[in-house]
């Protein structure tokens, strides 16, 4: 399958041309993929400025992910990459832009605050068009970056009300991304599958351990040495979805629940920008229930 496209202005497969690209490539792997892609590049006078490739033995997927630049125009090019790969290919040109996200809070503000202060500093490839919350705790904290924050509160509503407001809010930004920073709320599979592979959220954790509400305290009880966060794609199963990013940090006796708990906010909100630049910049792929991350 093909999707050529500005994630900015959502005009799909451009015929006008252009000087830069990324090409992201999925297929079953077979023997000289790299050369034909290549020869692609190279009969379209494109200079490839970095690439990246990788084979995973167990299933046989081949993913690629290039960097070209050159005059050429978008379609054409997906055109021809196309026809030099297996037919159950999936092949994106993808022109390098400002991608849009909205960040999604509810009283906590480690994870929101370092976004919000990376973006101001010019560090994030993206727009954060709005922040929306269930709470009204942070709406003093977004205001001064000139954001909007939308409080919808979930007080006296059935979930699937709240949602729908939420989503209504959402259609109006049409987000690239969704950031869960910190929502302290379970989405509903309805929800999910209106932005499928979009929703990006942190967990206070080392996935797959200690999952729920308080895994700070299950880590205490458990005498842990590490712990950590994961940034990860939402799915319909609970802090499951395939994983972007982690980090760990070492604790010992002396902490307790509490201090190991403010130890790993400082991680939560590192692991979390990290896996939001790995995604604007467009280094993951995701298979089954696991990434490739270049």
């Amino acid at each position: 399958t093909g999707n050529c496209y500005n994630s900015t202005k959502k005009r799909k497969c451009m015929k006008e041309k252009v000087k830069r690209a990324r090409v992201l490539i999925e297929s079953e792997d077979r023997m000289g993929l790299v050369y034909r892609v290549s020869k692609v590049f190279y009969e379209n006078s494109l200079n490839i400025d970095s690439n990246r490739e990788f084979v995973d033995k167990e299933t046989g997927r081949f993913f690629m992910r290039s960097v070209v630049s050159g005059e050429f125009e978008v379609a054409g090019l997906q055109r021809e990459l196309l026809e030099a790969v297996p037919e159950d290919a999936s092949v994106r040109v993808v022109i390098p832009g400002r991608k849009k996200i909205v960040l999604m809070a509810t009283k906590e503000s480690h994870a929101l605050g370092d976004i919000l202060i990376r973006y101001a500093d010019g560090e994030l490839d993206a727009d954060i068009e709005a922040v929306i919350a269930n709470r009204d705790t942070l709406s003093s904290l977004v205001e001064r970056f000139g954001i909007p924050f939308i409080h919808i509160s979930a007080e006296g509503l059935e979930r699937e009300e709240h949602e729908r407001r939420v989503l209504a809010e959402l259609k109006r930004y049409e987000p690239d991304y969704i950031v869960l920073a910190k929502y302290m709320r379970i989405l509903t599979p309805s929800f999910v599958s209106s932005y499928p592979g979009k929703i990006i959220n942190i967990h206070h954790s080392f996935l797959p351990a200690f999952i729920g509400a308080n895994p700070y305290r299950q880590a205490y009880e458990r005498g842990v040495k590490i712990i950590g966060a994961t940034a990860h794609f939402v799915t319909d199963d609970l802090d499951e979805g395939p994983i972007i990013a982690q980090d760990v940090i070492p604790v010992n006796h002396r902490y307790d629940w509490r201090d190991m708990q403010r130890a790993g906010r400082d991680v939560e909100k590192i692991v979390l920008s990290r896996a939001l630049n790995l995604v604007l910049n467009d280094r993951v792929f995701v298979y089954g229930n696991k990434t490739v991350v270049f």
